[in-house]
C-alpha cells in the first residue's frame, strides 16, 4: 500500500471518527437540546458510515469487495445529503411535514436500490471496473442516467441549504452567527470538493469528499462549545414577522407596498406580492374596494377603521420607520378589534339600553345630561303609563311587557332625531329635548298623549286602551341641579294624574 493511498484511508477514518463522536455526544446530551437535534443525530451517523465504508473500500482487493463497500458507502452519502437539508430547514424554522420527508428521502433510496443492483440495470454505472493501470482499489467508472440525477439532487440539495442558511445571515443577530459559519461550510466544504471531483481535479479513481469532511466536523465542535449549537438556536427576523398576530404592513418613504406579513395576508387575501412597488392608496382600493379612511401623514397615531364588506374592524397604528439603507418609510400595524367591539356593544347595551323596550335606560339618561354644557337650555318631559297597576293585575304581567313595548313604540314614531327617550324606570318614560321651550316641549308632550291614546293594543286577550300623563319642566344646566329640574317635572306629572290623567301639565314657579 502507497504512501498516497494511507493518506487517503488515514483521512477518511478520521473523518469517521470525528462525525462518530459528534454523533454520541449529541446524542449523550440530546435532552438538553432543542428538538432539532435528532436530525444531527442521524446526520452525522449516516456521514460516519459514509467515510468508513470509503476508507473500507480503498482497503479492498477484489472488485465484488469494492461493489459492496461503494453500496455502503451509498447507505450513508445518499441519505446524509437531503437530512442535512432538513437539518437547516428546520433549524431556521421551517415546518417539516411528513409528505416533505418522505418527498426528500425518496431519491436517497432508490439510488441505494440502483447501486446495490447496478449489475443488472447498469442505471448508475454503465462501467464499474478496476482501474487497469493503476489496479486495486482505484476504479474506473462511466456514470449511467441515474448516476446524473443522483447527482443533481444530490448537489441541489446541499445548495439549497446553503441558500437558505445565506439567506438569514441578516436577519440574525451577531451572537449567532458562529453557528451560521459552521452550518454554512458543512454543506459549502463537500458540495466545493464535490464539484472539484466531477471536474476531474481529484487524484483519479478515489471519491475525495470522505477525506475532508474532518474540516466540516471541527466547526461543528467549534460551534457547540462556543455558541451553544442545538442549546439556544435564533429565532430570525423574518420568522418572528411571520408570526405575529397582528397583521404588519411596511411602506417605503413614498408610501409605497414593500412588505407585509402572513397575518396580513389572511386579513386582507386579495393582498399579494405582485403589488409590491404600487401606491398603498391604489393598493387599499383594490383589495378592500374602499378608498383609503386612514391618513398616512399622521405618523405615531391609532386609528379606528370599519371594513363593512367583510364585517371587520381594525386598529390600525402608524409609526415611523427607519430602514436599513437609511430611508424613511412607515409600519402599519392592524389589530383585530371586531370581536373587541361586539363585546363592548353588548356591554353597552347591558349598560345603557333597556332589556324590554330597546331604549336608553335611567343610566343613559343620566350619562346624556352630562354632555350638556354650562348654560344649555332644554326642557325634561317625564311620562307615566296610567292604570299600568291594573293592567298587570287584570291579564298578567307578560301583557303589561307588550303595553310598555307597545307605548315605546307608539311615542318614537313622533320623535325625531336628537330627542333623547330614556325609560326612567318601571312605567315612567322621560325625553329631554335640547333647546326646545316649555311651549315646544308641552306641544310635543300632547301629540304623544293624543298619539297613544288612538293607538290601542291588540293582544289575544282583547283590546288594550292606554294613555299617559306627562309633566314638563325647562332648566339651564348650572342654574340649578339636574334632579331640582327632575323635582319640577314629577311635580307637573303628579299634578296631571290629579287633574284626571291622560293630559300635559306644565311646572310653573
Amino acid at each position: 500500500m502507497n504512501s498516497q493511498l494511507t493518506a487517503f484511508i488515514t483521512l477518511g477514518c478520521t473523518s469517521g471518527v470525528l462525525n462518530l463522536y459528534l454523533c454520541l455526544y449529541v446524542f449523550l446530551q440530546r435532552f438538553n437540546y432543542t428538538k432539532i437535534a435528532h436530525l444531527f443525530i442521524s446526520y452525522t451517523a449516516l456521514i460516519s458510515i459514509y467515510c468508513f465504508a470509503s476508507a473500507f473500500g480503498l482497503i479492498a482487493t477484489t472488485l465484488g469487495a469494492i461493489k459492496f463497500w461503494t453500496a455502503i458507502q451509498y447507505a450513508g452519502m445518499a441519505t446524509s445529503t437531503p437530512l442535512g437539508l432538513l437539518f437547516i430547514m428546520r433549524y431556521l424554522g421551517f415546518q417539516l411535514t411528513r409528505k416533505k420527508v418522505i418527498a426528500l428521502l425518496s431519491i436517497p433510496f432508490i439510488s441505494l436500490i440502483m447501486v446495490a443492483t447496478n449489475d443488472m440495470h447498469h442505471f448508475h454505472y454503465r462501467v464499474f471496473e478496476i482501474d487497469p493501470v493503476l489496479g486495486s482499489p482505484y476504479i474506473h467508472q462511466e456514470i449511467g442516467v441515474w448516476y446524473i440525477i443522483h447527482g443533481i439532487f444530490t448537489f441541489g440539495c446541499m445548495f439549497v441549504a446553503f441558500l437558505l442558511i445565506v439567506k438569514q445571515w441578516k436577519e440574525t443577530s451577531k451572537a449567532y452567527r458562529k453557528q451560521l459559519i459552521a452550518l454554512m461550510c458543512g454543506q459549502l466544504i463537500p458540495m466545493v470538493t464535490a464539484f472539484i471531483y466531477l471536474l476531474g481535479l481529484t487524484p483519479q479513481g478515489v471519491d475525495p469528499v470522505p477525506m475532508v469532511l474532518w474540516a466540516s466536523s471541527l466547526l461543528y465542535l467549534w460551534s457547540i462549545s462556543s455558541s451553544r449549537l442545538f442549546s439556544v438556536m435564533p429565532i430570525t427576523k423574518d420568522v418572528i414577522f411571520h408570526n405575529i398576530n397582528d397583521g404588519v404592513i411596511v411602506l417605503d418613504e413614498s408610501s409605497r407596498l414593500i412588505e407585509f406579513n402572513q397575518s396580513c395576508n389572511q386579513m386582507f387575501p386579495q393582498l399579494s406580492r405582485s403589488m409590491f412597488g404600487m401606491d398603498f392608496a391604489q393598493v387599499w382600493l383594490q383589495v378592500t374596494g374602499q378608498f383609503m379612511p386612514f391618513n398616512l401623514k399622521a405618523i405615531e397615531n391609532t386609528q379606528e377603521i370599519e371594513l363593512n364588506h367583510i364585517n371587520r374592524t381594525y386598529q390600525v397604528r402608524i409609526s415611523a420607520l427607519q430602514h436599513v439603507n437609511h430611508g424613511n418609510g412607515l409600519l402599519l400595524i392592524f389589530t383585530d378589534f371586531t370581536e373587541v367591539k361586539k363585546l363592548q356593544h353588548m356591554l353597552e347595551q347591558q349598560a345603557y339600553y333597556d332589556e324590554l323596550t330597546q331604549i336608553y335606560n335611567r343610566r343613559a339618561f343620566f350619562k346624556h345630561l352630562e354632555t350638556y354644557e354650562e348654560a344649555t337650555g332644554f326642557t325634561v318631559v317625564l311620562m307615566d303609563i296610567d292604570h299600568f297597576k291594573h293592567v298587570n293585575d287584570t291579564y298578567g304581567h307578560a301583557t303589561g311587557d307588550q303595553l310598555l313595548v307597545h307605548v315605546v313604540k307608539a311615542c318614537q314614531s313622533e320623535l325625531k332625531n336628537g330627542q333623547f327617550f330614556a325609560r326612567y324606570g318601571g312605567e315612567e318614560f322621560v325625553l329631554t329635548l335640547k333647546g326646545y321651550t316649555l311651549a315646544e316641549g308641552e306641544k310635543l308632550a300632547n301629540q304623544l298623549c293624543r298619539s297613544i291614546e288612538t293607538s290601542p293594543l291588540m293582544t289575544i286577550v282583547g283590546t288594550i286602551r292606554a294613555t299617559i300623563s306627562c309633566g314638563v319642566a325647562e332648566g339651564k344646566i348650572g342654574e340649578e341641579s339636574l334632579y331640582q329640574l327632575l323635582n319640577k317635572a314629577d311635580k307637573a306629572l303628579y299634578a296631571a294624574k290629579e287633574a284626571g290623567r291622560n293630559r300635559v301639565h306644565v311646572y310653573r314657579e
